[in-house]
């Protein structure tokens, strides 16, 4: 692990306790986190992608915001759900942001957790999925895409508008393939990113279960996907991430929210989206505990950057203190880089 970044879903509503009422609450407490974060030396800012409820859902508006008012820390996602996506549209954002943020965009994309809306984003006008899940249309999406930010000539020009011909979308960012991930539920899907040339993004489960501890079964996921990518003839240095609820406690007030109960948390299985999944636990303990936890997570020290999921609801200024107490009291023994140091780079496929 080099870097560290805060992973908000953009919760908000008028719940008890909550900090954030509003989607305007929420999306202004962003803002403020990201920046807060970025002058601690924090390496990314990103943003879950939800719809059809009170939770973060249109990123693009809300993270060129996060670019324009940091200077270093990286903005990104995990995951915008392709299948709510026009591709050529995204394309064009997705590359506008590129270039507005100088390259530090992290652009996690993937077919899509479950949703709260049943097939929603035929609702959106993406009809005609064979799949009840939607992938066929997401990957198809996808593919598209990926043609649009390679600059492929995609329509006919209109001769009366412009000399004959194909034309590509426009803008274009010369870096933008670099910055796209690939959120991976499972360690065949893991592999299938590697083949893709992209980068690898895992969350805090797995839909999988095979008995092994979450950070095992990931360990061997990101093993399969550096396999994967130097198999498919690539020689970049791909980025991977994985996700974690990290609880430094080093106040009454992180004691009384994160306390004895998160200290007794367990790897759970469960179902999502039909699958038996491996859950991770939070971690929350004194400092010194977690660097040893953290240093024995194979998953985590495997790759060069970890997500802290965070509470939001919980207001900026108790997330940033939660990232102010990681930064100081436990980053630092897990080779933790600081974005003063410059962008965070992958391992090297040989």
């Amino acid at each position: 692990m080099r870097a560290f970044g805060f992973l908000s879903f953009g919760h908000y509503g008028p719940v008890p306790g909550s900090r954030v009422r509003t989607a305007g609450d929420m999306l202004r407490q962003t803002i403020e986190l990201a920046e807060g974060a970025d002058e601690i030396g924090v390496n990314g800012a990103y943003v879950r992608v939800h719809h059809f409820a009170r939770q973060a859902a249109s990123p693009i508006p809300l993270l060129t915001a996060m670019a324009a008012r940091t200077k270093r820390i990286e903005v990104g996602t995990g995951v915008i759900d392709m299948r709510y996506e026009n591709p050529l549209y995204l394309a064009e954002e997705a590359a506008a942001l590129d270039l507005i943020s100088d390259g530090r965009l992290a652009l996690g994309v993937s077919r899509g957790s479950p949703e709260t809306a049943l097939r929603g984003y035929e609702a959106f006008g993406y009809t005609g999925s064979n799949d009840p899940r939607g992938a066929d249309i997401a990957r198809d999406k996808f593919e598209l895409f990926m043609q649009a930010i390679d600059g492929e000539a995609l329509v006919e020009s209109d001769p009366q508008m412009a000399p004959p011909g194909r034309l590509a979308i426009e803008p274009r960012s010369a870096t933008l393939r670099d910055h796209i991930w690939w959120g991976a539920g499972s360690r065949p899907s893991a592999e299938q990113v590697g083949r893709m040339g992209l980068n690898l993004m895992s969350s805090t489960l797995l839909t999988e279960a095979t008995g092994e501890p979450l950070d095992v079964l990931q360990r061997d996921q990101i093993d399969r996907f550096r396999a994967a990518y130097r198999a498919a003839g690539h020689t970049g240095s791909p980025r991977v991430s994985v996700s974690r609820s990290v609880f430094p406690i080093v106040t009454a007030e992180d004691e009384a929210y994160f306390g004895i109960r998160s200290r007794e948390s367990q790897d759970q299985i469960g179902i999502i989206d039909g699958h038996r999944s491996t859950f991770g636990k939070t971690y929350a303990d004194t400092p010194d505990k977690l660097v040893e936890q953290l240093l024995a997570d194979e998953a985590v020290m495997a790759a060069d950057t970890l997500m802290l999921t965070i509470p939001n609801q919980l207001g900026p200024e108790y997330n940033l203190h939660v990232l102010q107490a990681f930064a100081e009291h436990v980053a630092p023994a897990l080779g933790w880089k600081p974005n003063t140091e410059g962008p965070v780079q992958g391992d090297a496929i040989a």
